[in-house]
C-alpha cells in the first residue's frame, strides 16, 4: 500500500544494538552535578565512607525540587560529603548510562527509575531485590505505599523499586477563558464534564471565547504526549486489551477500537477544536496566552504555569469521555542497582530513600501524587490546590504495557507516538498510522529480549 507516512528506517539489530534498545538507545549523555561538585564525597579518588551516590533524570521544576530535597538530606547527614548526586539526560540516554554502569560494576548506590522501565532493569539482573528486611531497616513496610504503584514496582512477585509518586496525564484550564465561557461553578472550579458531547460542548464554548481553539495538546515533536492522549482515550472505552502482550512478544491491541480512537482524535483537529500542528511549548503557551481554554499534559507542568505572572489556572482529571475513567501515567521510583554492598552501605542507601519519601510533600508541590501514604493521606496534602482535584486518578492510572523496548521515553512510545501525531495532523488516515506503527514495531516484537 502506498502511504504518505514517513517511516523510520529500522536496521538489522545486532546484540550490541539490541542491548542499547533494551536498556535505552545509546546516546550522548549530559552529566551535571546536583547541589555540590561530583567530587564532594571523594577521598583519594574513592567515595568516602558514609557518602551516598545517587543518580536521577530530573530537570526543570522537578530538578529544582529534587536539589532542595537533596540539600535537606545533606543538612541532616553531615554536610556536602554525605551525598554525591548527579543528573543525566532524560529518557533512553539515562537508562543506557545506568545500565552500562551497573554492568561495568560501578553503579550508584541509589538511582531513579520510572516504574515502566524498572521491570526491564530487574529482569535484566541489574537491580537488587528490596526485601521487607531492607524496608524495616529504616522503619518502612510495603503497607506504607499506594497499592497500584506498589504492585507495578514488583517483578515476578519481588519488590525491585520503591515508588515515590504517580505522575498522570491531566487537564489544565484557563480560569479567565472558562469563566467567560460559562464553564465554571460558583466556587470558580470547572463544572463536571462527562461524555463526548459535554466535552465537545466545553471545547466549543472555549473556542468562542478565544477565537482560536478550545484545547491544545502537542501533536508534533513530542511522541510521548501523542501516545499519552491516545492510550488515555483507548483505555476509557470498554476495553482491557493492552497494545502489547506477553512482555512485548505480541501485538494484542483491539484494532477496531484503536482506529476508532484515532478517528476521534483526528476529528478534534479537523473540526478546529484542537490545533493541527502544535509542539510541546507551543501547546502550553496557547493556554497561558488565552488562545485555548484547555490544555492536556502531565501534571509536572504545574511549575511552569505557576511561574506565569498573573495567569490563573486550574487542573483536574481528564474527563471520562467514554465508558470508564482512565488516564495514562507512570511513577518515579528509587532502585538499588546491583552491587556488592556491606550491610552498612545498604542501610545508608535505604536511609537516603527514606529521607526522600519523608519529603514527599515538597515533591507533591511539583504536581506529582505521593506514593508514600503517610504524606498522601495527610491533611496537608489533601488541602493542596489544585493537586487535590486530580489525586484520585492514582486508583485508575494506566501504565505503558511491559516490553524490553517499552516504557517512558522508550522506542515504543517514539514509534507509536510519531504515527499518532501524523494522524492528528491529517497527514495519515487512522488506518495508515496504525499500520505504519505496527510495521515498525514488528522488528522489536519478533526479537528476543536481549536481557532475558
Amino acid at each position: 500500500m502506498n502511504s504518505p507516512i514517513p517511516r523510520s528506517t529500522t536496521p538489522r539489530l545486532g546484540r550490541r544494538a539490541l542491548l542499547g534498545g533494551a536498556i535505552g538507545a545509546a546516546a550522548t549523555t549530559t552529566l551535571s552535578a546536583c547541589g555540590t561538585p561530583l567530587s564532594a564525597g571523594l577521598v583519594g579518588g574513592q567515595l568516602a565512607p558514609g557518602t551516598v551516590q545517587y543518580w536521577n533524570l530530573f530537570g526543570g521544576g522537578d530538578g529544582a525540587r529534587m536539589i532542595s530535597m537533596e540539600e535537606v538530606y545533606r543538612k541532616n547527614h553531615g554536610g556536602p560529603g554525605s551525598l554525591e548526586a548527579a543528573t543525566f539526560a532524560w529518557g533512553n540516554p539515562y537508562y543506557t548510562k545506568l545500565s552500562l554502569a551497573t554492568l561495568g560494576g560501578s553503579p550508584p548506590d541509589v538511582a531513579v527509575s520510572h516504574l515502566t522501565r524498572a521491570t526491564n532493569l530487574a529482569r535484566g539482573g541489574l537491580l537488587s531485590e528490596i526485601t521487607d528486611a531492607d524496608l524495616a531497616l529504616v522503619g518502612l513496610s510495603q503497607a506504607d505505599f499506594s497499592p497500584k504503584p506498589l504492585a507495578k514496582a514488583k517483578t515476578d512477585g519481588k519488590l525491585y523499586a520503591i515508588p515515590l509518586d504517580t505522575h498522570p496525564f491531566v487537564l489544565y484550564y484557563n480560569v479567565d477563558v472558562c469563566q467567560k465561557a460559562g464553564l465554571l461553578d460558583s466556587n470558580g472550579l470547572l463544572k463536571p464534564i462527562q461524555g463526548v458531547q459535554e466535552f465537545e460542548a466545553a471545547l466549543t464554548a472555549a473556542k468562542k471565547v478565544t477565537g482560536a481553539y478550545g484545547l491544545s495538546v502537542a501533536t508534533i515533536g513530542d511522541t510521548a504526549t501523542c501516545w499519552r492522549w491516545f492510550t488515555t482515550l483507548y483505555h476509557q472505552q470498554n476495553n482491557d486489551t493492552e497494545f502489547l502482550g506477553n512482555n512485548g512478544k505480541a501485538l494484542t491491541f483491539n484494532q477496531d477500537l484503536a482506529i476508532k480512537t484515532l478517528e476521534y482524535m483526528q476529528s478534534l483537529t479537523k473540526r478546529g477544536l484542537v490545533p493541527t500542528t502544535a509542539d510541546y511549548a507551543g501547546a502550553e503557551t496557547m493556554l497561558f496566552t488565552g488562545k485555548v481554554g484547555f490544555y492536556l499534559e502531565g501534571e509536572w507542568e504545574i511549575t511552569t504555569a505557576q511561574s506565569v505572572k498573573g495567569f490563573k489556572f486550574g487542573m483536574t482529571a481528564i474527563p471520562t469521555l467514554f465508558d470508564k475513567p482512565a488516564t495514562q501515567g507512570d511513577s518515579h521510583s528509587f532502585v538499588l542497582p546491583k552491587a556488592k554492598h556491606t550491610p552498612a552501605q545498604r542501610k545508608l542507601a535505604m536511609g537516603f530513600v527514606k529521607s526522600m519519601l519523608d519529603q514527599s510533600f515538597t515533591w507533591a508541590e511539583g504536581g506529582h501524587i505521593p506514593a508514600y501514604k503517610p504524606v498522601l493521606d495527610s491533611q496537608q496534602y489533601k488541602d493542596l490546590t489544585p493537586q487535590k482535584y486530580y489525586a484520585g486518578v492514582v486508583d485508575y492510572v494506566t501504565y505503558d504495557p511491559p516490553a524490553w523496548y517499552s516504557g517512558s521515553g522508550s522506542t515504543f512510545e517514539n514509534i507509536v507516538g510519531a504515527q499518532i501525531g501524523l494522524v492528528e495532523q491529517g497527514i495519515a488516515t487512522p488506518k495508515q498510522g496504525l499500520d505504519a506503527a505496527v510495521a515498525q514495531l514488528k522488528t522489536y516484537v519478533n526479537t528476543a529480549d536481549p536481557l532475558a
